[in-house]
């Protein structure tokens, strides 16, 4: 079967403002790295890792300013109470699926302890974000091991990302679909922030303010881990800040933000400048942020590929299938959203003999 996996502005689409950085990927920040381990066997194994890796150097040496952001705590988020009292990340950032949040944990504090410099450190606090990939995964399976998380942190790199169902995102679903890693960035005068999303939960799906046909089944529940890295000179505090904005592009995806949905965003900034940005500097990176994150989110949707679980008789969430419509649609009543001149809305295919749902 083909599936048409193309990112949004492939599609004619372009969310918000500003403009999207070369890659329209949170590599865009320079010195960001990013490296997946995808784990598809058999018929049960449909998980896998991504690390996010802050810069070159020693981070624990060289420790990344940061600030974390918490909008519905059903979560595992390692390192948390830290970084909040800190406002800082001496790891790099693994992703991975719920019951292997410990195995993520060792792998951080071994891959640290072997970077030169580090030859007497004793205590080490690893940053892990995780959703429960289980609708698809046999998440009791000890999947992915400390070796395959390692691969994510050896093989990360800058440049292009892979999006959909990769590394962390193998196994996860979002408002009934497929769901993944997608990622987007945006150029905020002399500065870059880009973001990288890891989705796992239910709502009514929106795509650039038109509500669509969401599955029957899907599940309302879930989570979302969120991470956006800037270069911009933003203070711990600010980008806890920042962090929290991206709440925003969540919310206008049409995110369910159930009890049982753990929501986390961690924010951090590659500069080492001194002279922090002000508080009234702020917003145009905080309605970046919202932006990158909306359109990471329903990147991390068309990316991804149909993928049998392994109860596959109760579950199959299948990709998005995009379908161009004429230019200058009128925007939906109420919707509040400035549709621009080229608009576009989407086909939803689901079931197996793969009918379209139209938009509402």
């Amino acid at each position: 079967m083909t599936q048409n996996r193309t990112p949004l502005r492939a599609h004619g689409v372009s969310i918000g403002e500003y403009p999207a950085g070369a890659l329209n990927a949170i590599t865009d920040v320079a010195g960001v790295r990013v490296g997946h381990c995808t784990l598809i066997e058999g018929d049960k194994t449909r998980t896998g890792a991504t690390a996010i890796i802050p810069h070159d150097g020693n981070i624990f040496a060289r420790k990344t300013p940061a600030g974390l952001a918490v909008l519905n705590g059903f979560g595992k988020f390692a390192g948390a109470t830290q970084i909040q009292e800190l406002g800082q990340i001496e790891t790099p950032i693994l992703l991975t699926n719920t019951l292997a949040t410990g195995r993520a944990i060792d792998a951080l504090i071994a891959y640290t302890l072997a970077q030169p410099g580090n030859e007497k450190t004793v205590s080490i606090n690893a940053v892990v974000g995780e959703t429960n990939d289980s609708r698809l995964n046999d998440i009791r399976a000890p999947r992915p091991t400390v070796a395959e998380m390692t691969c994510a942190l050896d093989g990360a790199r800058t440049g292009p990302v892979a999006q959909g169902a990769v590394g962390a995102g193998t196994g996860t679903v979002a408002f009934g679909f497929k769901g993944g890693i997608g990622t987007a960035s945006r150029s905020v005068g002399d500065h870059t922030l880009g973001v990288l999303v890891q989705s796992n939960f239910g709502g009514t799906l929106r795509i650039d303010g038109r509500t669509l046909n969401t599955p029957a089944n899907a599940d309302v529940d879930g989570s979302i881990v969120i991470i956006a890295a800037t270069d911009a000179p933003v203070s711990p505090r600010n980008l806890e800040r920042l962090a929290m904005r991206c709440f925003g592009g969540l919310a206008r995806t049409g995110a369910a933000l159930s009890n049982g949905s753990g929501d986390y965003a961690l924010a951090f900034t590659t500069s080492q400048n001194a002279t922090e940005m002000s508080h009234d500097a702020m917003s145009p990176l905080f309605n970046a942020a919202i932006e990158a994150t909306e359109e990471a989110i329903i990147n991390s949707l068309l990316m991804a590929v149909d993928m049998h679980g392994y109860d596959a008789s109760t579950d199959r969430p299948n990709h998005i299938a995009a379908l161009t419509l004429p230019p200058n649609q009128p925007p939906p009543a109420g919707s509040g959203q400035n549709m621009g001149v080229m608009r576009r809305v989407f086909c939803l295919r689901r079931s197996a003999d793969h009918r379209e749902l139209r938009p509402l």
